[in-house]
């Protein structure tokens, strides 16, 4: 009996299981059931809404688009030291002072570009019985302009003028110990003109590489008797004031803040004439400005030269300062 009653009472539970899956599953029309809905006690008010334009006028912006971007920085460098006549530390009295300005504009449109860079340099530094010497001069004016090939390569000419403000000296003594002046180089003695054209490979903001094939350089040396001191004449023949060379040139800038507040700034230019692959010149810059706060900042500089038109050893100067800086725009 109890083995019956076991089954019987599944069958039973399965069979209610299906009823009330097959109950809730049956659709209930609802189209002709007359369902009225509970009225709101809130107030309605029954209309016809009427949409009528709102005339707008225009709103014009006066905004021009500058495809320039000009910076200029000035910079001005003291150093003074002093001590008095019983001062057994030893030292002599001296007086240092220069000044830099730096002015770069470029335009930017399209596939056009334009770049001038002015770089102005002057220092002089007066020790106690010495003669004045001077720790920097230099005036560079480059100009660029340049049409976009390809992501990354560009079509350029460009046109750069280099040459000094004040007479250059060496320095030496006579029988007496009396220190005497050895004039070298003078304002456009020598001075270079040199115009160049050809493809410039740009991959980023910061790095630049230009390749002129077509490059000619003029240097001038305009005292025609320098040579009296100065024997090479910066390989101007003597009695001449103007030499002209074609060559192969190539130019590449790097500048990028390596550290927060210091910038690496290097430019490297290399010119081969054509009528002499041997004799190539070197010329590389290196600077690094950190900055102290709004105003202030140290710069360590650095150039090495070599050209056998004016020494057959490697040319080198070094500079460290600290002072004020003024930019514009900030």
């Amino acid at each position: 009996m109890k083995n019956l009653l076991f089954p019987f009472l599944v069958s039973i539970i399965f069979s209610a299981n299906l009823f009330a899956q097959e109950v809730d599953t049956i659709p209930i029309p609802t189209k002709d059931l007359d369902i009225k809905l509970k009225r709101s006690p809130l107030p309605s008010r029954m209309g016809v809404l009427q949409f009528k334009p709102v005339p707008l006028q225009p709103a014009l912006v006066d905004a021009k688009i500058n495809y320039w971007k000009t910076k200029t920085s000035v910079g001005i460098n003291v150093n003074q030291a002093a001590f008095s006549d019983n001062w057994n530390g030893g030292g002599v009295n001296s007086l240092a002072i220069g000044g830099l300005v730096n002015y770069k504009t470029e335009y930017s449109k399209e596939s056009y570009s334009y770049a001038s860079e002015v770089i102005l340099q002057y220092g002089k530094v007066k020790n106690k019985s010495q003669l004045q010497k001077k720790t920097t001069d230099r005036i560079y004016w480059d100009n660029k302009a340049a049409i976009q090939l390809s992501k990354n390569w560009y079509f350029f000419g460009s046109i750069n003028f280099e040459s000094q403000f004040d007479n250059g000296f060496s320095y030496s003594r006579d029988a007496q110990g009396n220190e005497k002046e050895n004039l070298l180089s003078k304002f456009m003695s020598p001075g270079y003109l040199t115009e160049s054209f050809g493809f410039e490979y740009k991959p980023s903001k910061f790095f630049s590489t230009r390749i002129g094939t077509g490059t000619a350089r003029q240097t001038f040396v305009l005292d025609t008797a320098l040579y009296r001191t100065n024997p090479k004449n910066f390989g101007v023949e003597v009695g001449k004031k103007v030499r002209n060379e074609l060559a192969f040139q190539i130019v590449t800038n790097f500048e990028k803040e390596i550290f927060k507040n210091v910038t690496l700034k290097t430019k490297y230019n290399m010119f081969i004439p054509y009528d002499n692959f041997g004799h190539i010149d070197h010329r590389l810059d290196v600077g690094v400005i950190a900055k102290i706060n709004r105003y202030m900042n140290v710069s360590a500089t650095g150039v090495g030269l070599y050209d056998r038109d004016t020494d057959l050893k490697i040319q080198g100067s070094q500079t460290l300062a600290l002072g004020l800086v003024f930019a514009f725009p900030r």
